[in-house]
């Protein structure tokens, strides 16, 4: 750009700015370039708030997803479960970016407290590997997840080629017997609505019973509750329980077979790279599933909600917009002999337009830097403090997340400079068609 165009520019930006600076004639000129600046602030702000909350529940909610559950999981398509689990897990841990296996077995249990009951899903888990694929364990915030560690004697387990030596010791369980009562870890949510503690003892019930003359029978145990976990995630706090997977074998009458093998790998953003990889080593009757997929509906309705609210939400600064164009419409009206006579001086056409688009613009600017202030400040606020409590029952999570971003920053700003300079095409045209003998011929 030339010395010639930048002075050109500096003359029109000051113009511009000298008018929004300028006494009114008529009041009600301000007046709606005051609400106009308003109006962009609070859109501005309102976008910023809602990126941040929808950005931050994605961000939540995958974090707690991942963390508390297996980025791969190995099942059979047929049949009642894996057996011969230790040189499979020998085998696929052997997979590049495989970090971590671990062996588990799923079950439906009815656990009851007294009068009180609840719905639960069983994990029989080796804890010492549960703990590298999972973080479920490490969120035990009552008692503690160790006594569930002893049930293991394994000399050189720790890596996947020593796997098939891993043998689980033998424990003394009977459903008749009352001299062992295994231990069981349940979330929060479930021990508040069982009334149970640390130290409770606990009835679980599982329907695989025992088949006898009078009809099946459910198999039923005493257990121990030695640890209850919060990990801010419903869904699990609420429904889950963890055993020793020895013991979670007698009471599904599952002599060592389990019904998952779990995966931690290095880039959870592979997991279906690597879970095709993972079904090709174990071989037919194998699939795997990932997080991802599991997880889905969920991701893909959080990503439409942020676009819906997005839309809607810029509606208010089309509004203001609108604002703008009619602010811009009445100073065209109040200033016509001031661009007469600048016009009869030599000021261009093309230079009036300019002008009167640069006030446009500095009034979406001003509009525009408010909002991202006031927009950005609430979102660290209500990202530091948590002041917005959320049912965990409904939202999965129990308070309201933010995540501001400079990206959303930029792409909000952009939005709100673009409609705004749409706004002063009109009536800077119009400016621009003023004739100087016609605007003068009264004054």
């Amino acid at each position: 750009m030339t010395t010639g165009m930048l002075v050109l520019m500096r003359f029109e930006l000051f113009i511009a700015a000298r008018y929004l600076r300028a006494r009114r004639r008529q009041a009600v000129v301000g007046f709606i370039t005051a609400i106009s600046v308003v109006g962009v602030a609070a859109g501005v702000a309102a976008l910023i708030i809602a990126l941040a909350i929808t950005t931050g529940m994605r961000r939540d909610l995958q974090e707690r997803l991942v963390g508390a559950t297996a980025h791969v999981e190995l099942l059979r398509t047929a049949g009642d479960g894996i057996r011969d689990w230790r040189p499979l897990m020998a085998r696929v841990g052997k997979v590049p970016h495989v970090v971590a296996v671990a062996p588990g077995l799923y079950g439906q249990v009815l656990i009851s407290r007294g009068p009180r009951s609840g719905g639960a899903l069983v994990k029989g888990i080796v804890p010492g590997d549960e703990r590298k694929v999972g973080e479920l364990l490490g969120s035990v915030t009552v008692g503690s997840a160790d006594e569930l560690a002893p049930e293991i004697s394994r000399p050189a387990c720790d890596t996947p080629d020593a796997a098939h030596s891993c043998v689980i010791a033998p424990v003394p369980f009977s459903t008749g017997t009352p001299a062992y009562t295994p231990p069981i870890v349940i979330g929060n949510e479930l021990a508040w609505n069982l009334g149970a503690q640390v130290g409770d003892s606990i009835l679980v019930t599982s329907p695989q019973g025992d088949l006898t003359p009078l009809g099946l029978v459910p198999r039923y145990q005493r257990a121990r509750v030695v640890g209850i976990f919060a990990s801010g995630f419903y869904q699990y706090d609420s429904s889950y329980a963890f055993m020793r997977l020895s013991d979670a074998q007698r009471l599904f009458s599952e002599p060592d077979l389990i019904s998952v093998v779990s995966f931690r790998i290095d880039d959870l953003y592979k997991a279906a790279e690597v879970g095709k990889a993972i079904e090709a080593v174990a071989g037919p009757g194998f699939q795997t599933t990932n997080w991802m997929e599991q997880n889905r509906e969920l991701f893909r309705a959080l990503k439409l909600e942020q676009v819906v609210t997005f839309i809607v939400l810029a509606l208010i600064v089309v509004v203001a917009a609108l604002n703008i164009l009619i602010a811009l419409s009445m100073m065209v009206m109040e200033k016509t002999r001031d661009i007469a006579v600048m016009m009869s001086f030599g000021v261009s056409d093309a230079q009036v337009r300019r002008i009167f688009m640069l006030q446009g613009l500095l009034i979406s600017t001003i509009g525009t830097v408010l909002g991202i202030v006031v927009g950005y400040g609430a979102s660290v606020a209500g990202s530091h403090f948590r002041f917005i409590r959320l049912d965990a029952s409904v939202y999965s999570i129990d308070y309201l997340p933010f995540a501001p971003r400079l990206v959303d920053a930029l792409v909000v700003a952009g939005v709100s400079l673009g409609v705004a300079l749409l706004a002063t095409v009109y009536p800077a045209r119009s400016a621009a068609r003023v004739l100087p003998a016609e605007a003068l011929r009264y004054e």
